[in-house]
C-alpha cells in the first residue's frame, strides 16, 4: 500500500512540479509540490537501490542503500550551494545528522521497544559507527574554534582576511573524513559477517537489475528536478509561510530528504530486525557525516561558492549532543522503548529551540 501511494506521488507530483515550473504558479504552492514529490522519489529511488543491492549481494547492498539513502539530501544541498545559501546548507547537514541519531533512532528503539521489550543487536558495528560519528563531531568543533581563535565565523567569505586559513583546515579535515569513511567501508567488505548477517534469510529481489537500474536513473533525475525546483521556491515560500530559512534547512529539508528512509528504520526496528535499522539511522548519520559532508565541501570549491566546517554554535552543541546521547545508549548491545523517547525529547527540544531563533 505504501509502496503504491509512493510512486503515484512520485509519477504525478513530477509532472505536477513541472507544470506548475512551466506555468509560472504560485511559487508557495510550486514549493509544497516539489517537497510532496520528493518524498515520494525518495522512497522509489531507495526502493530501486535496495532491489539492485540484492543482485549484488548483501554488503554492497548495504553500501549502496546506505550511499544512496542520502542522495536527496545531497542533491538538494548542491543546488542551495550553486544559490550561495551557504547557511542553510550548514543548516541542513546538521539537521540531517540530528535528525538520523534522535528522531530516527529514538523513533525505531520507542516503537521497537514497545512491540518487542527489550531488544538486542551488534554492539561492534555500532560502537564503530559511534566512534566515527565522534571524529566527525571533532570535525565539527575544531573549525568553528579555529575560526572563533583567529576572529572568522560563520559568515566569512573570500574576502575575509583570515578565509584561507579557515578554507584550509576545512579541505583537511575533509580530506580525512573521507580517508576514515573509505577505511571503515574497506573493512565492513572484509570483516567476517555478525551471527545476525549470517543467518538473516536471503531476500529475493522483485525486480531484475536492468529494471531496477533504469528506474533508479529516472527517479534520480526527477529528484534532480525536483530539488532544483524546491531551492528556486525557497524564499518566497519562507516569506508567505512565516518561518525562518534556518528552520525549513535544519529541520524540513532533512524531513523531507529522508522521510522515506525514516519509515523504513521504524519498520524494522517493529519487526524486530535492529541491525538493519540500526544501519537506516546510525549508519546513515555515520555516512552523512564522513561522506556527504565532505563531498560538498569539494563541490563548493568546484563551483566557486566555499562551503566551511565553520557552524554556528547551536549547530554544533545540537550534533554533539546527539551523538553523545545516541552513542551512550546504543554502545551496550540492548535498546527499550523508554530510550528511544529520551531520545525523541531531546530532539523536540531542539526544534523547538530552531523554531525561536531567527
Amino acid at each position: 500500500m505504501f509502496k503504491t501511494i509512493a510512486y503515484g506521488i512520485s509519477v504525478i507530483g513530477t509532472i505536477a512540479t513541472l507544470a506548475l515550473r512551466l506555468l509560472g504558479a504560485d511559487e508557495t504552492l510550486t514549493f509544497g509540490i516539489s517537497a510532496l514529490t520528493i518524498l515520494g522519489l525518495a522512497y522509489v529511488l531507495g526502493h530501486a537501490t535496495e532491489q539492485l543491492g540484492l543482485a549484488a549481494g548483501p554488503r554492497i547492498g548495504g553500501i549502496m542503500n546506505a550511499t544512496v539513502g542520502n542522495i536527496g539530501e545531497v542533491i538538494i544541498a548542491s543546488f542551495l550551494i550553486l544559490d550561495n545559501k551557504i547557511e542553510i546548507v550548514h543548516a541542513s547537514i546538521t539537521g540531517s545528522i540530528v535528525g538520523n541519531l534522535l528522531l530516527v533512532l529514538g523513533a525505531s528503539l520507542l516503537v521497537g521497544g514497545l512491540k518487542n521489550g527489550v531488544q538486542e543487536y551488534d554492539a561492534q558495528t555500532t560502537g564503530m559507527n559511534a566512534t566515527s560519528l565522534i571524529l566527525a563531531t571533532i570535525g565539527l568543533i575544531v573549525p568553528a574554534t579555529f575560526a572563533f581563535l583567529i576572529g572568522g565565523g560563520e559568515g566569512t567569505g573570500p574576502g575575509d582576511p583570515q578565509f584561507f586559513r579557515i578554507e584550509a583546515l576545512t579541505v583537511g579535515v575533509a580530506i580525512l573524513l573521507l580517508v576514515t569513511y573509505g577505511a571503515q567501508i574497506w573493512f565492513f567488505l572484509t570483516s567476517p559477517e555478525s551471527p545476525t548477517t549470517a543467518h538473516a534469510p536471503e531476500e529475493v529481489p522483485e525486480w531484475g537489475w536492468r529494471r531496477a537500474l533504469v528506474i533508479l536513473l529516472a527517479s534520480a533525475a526527477a529528484l534532480t528536478f525536483s530539488s532544483e525546483v524546491l531551492v528556486h521556491t525557497l524564499e518566497p515560500a519562507v516569506a508567505s509561510l512565516g518561518i525562518s530559512e534556518f528552520f525549513i534547512g535544519i529541520i524540513l529539508i532533512p524531513l523531507i530528504g529522508n522521510l522515506a528512509e525514516h519509515v523504513v528504520g521504524v519498520t524494522l526496528a517493529y519487526k524486530n530486525k535492529m541491525d538493519f535499522s540500526l544501519i537506516t539511522s546510525i549508519g546513515s548519520a555515520t555516512q552523512i557525516a564522513l561522506f556527504a559532508v565532505p563531498v560538498l565541501v569539494f563541490f563548493g570549491l568546484l563551483v566557486g561558492h566555499p562551503v566551511t566546517l565553520v557552524f554556528t554554535p547551536l549547530e554544533v552543541v545540537a550534533v554533539a549532543a546527539g551523538v553523545i546521547i545516541a552513542s551512550f545508549i546504543a554502545l551496550d548491545g540492548k535498546s527499550n522503548w523508554v530510550e528511544g523517547l529520551q531520545l525523541v525529547s531531546v530532539y523536540a527540544i531542539l526544534a523547538i529551540a530552531f523554531f525561536f531563533l531567527t
